[in-house]
């Protein structure tokens, strides 16, 4: 996909607050059977949001791709599969996608893309909401806007929002970690 293929977001200053922020405690269940707590998780930890992943059998909703920051969940999740190793490299300890989709959607597009971490659900928008994620009502679904959080101890260091095309953003925070140094 190229630019082009995107629908551009503009930066509405939705997350601007998140950056300082501390991750509330919250146990939300992920595709791998457990249940993560982000405000528990030492160490580096990367939470890339989206709003619905695809399936092959299920249309997408009409004009979903007329929808800014829409279209490009696949992508995004496939280039943070890419860049798994370089992140654990540069010292993320945890890598995760998050959206509101049901865990058993989010468990085929696991094993389908051949992820290497785990997808977690925010049933009820309940992180949404205690860290005001940005987010868009679509065909009477609420899904988080796409972005980006780099947290470490539990605390947000550093956030992307909007995300533009979004396979180029686990190589943007490749990049950020690299410029942050051996410290990060």
């Amino acid at each position: 996909m190229s630019e082009a293929d995107f629908q551009r977001s503009v930066d509405d200053g939705g997350a601007d607050h998140l950056t300082g922020m501390a991750m509330p405690s919250l146990a939300l269940p992920a595709t791998n059977g457990q249940e993560v707590d982000f405000a528990t998780l030492s160490g580096l930890v990367v939470i890339y949001a989206y709003p619905r992943t695809g399936r092959p059998d299920v249309a997408a909703p009409a004009d979903w791709h007329m929808i800014p920051g829409a279209k490009g969940c696949t992508p995004q999740s496939c280039a943070f599969r890419d860049h798994h190793a370089e992140l654990r490299a540069l010292g993320v300890d945890h890598v995760f996608g998050l959206s509101t989709q049901t865990t058993d959607w989010q468990a085929e597009a696991v094993a389908r893309r051949h992820l290497p971490f785990a997808l977690v659900l925010d049933a009820g928008v309940r992180l949404a909401d205690a860290l005001n994620l940005p987010r868009m009502e679509v065909a009477g679904e609420t899904l988080l806007r796409r972005l980006t959080l780099i947290v470490r101890n539990g605390v947000i260091e550093r956030h992307f929002y909007p995300v533009f095309v979004p396979e180029a953003n686990a190589g943007e925070v490749c990049d950020w970690l690299r410029a942050q140094g051996s410290d990060a």
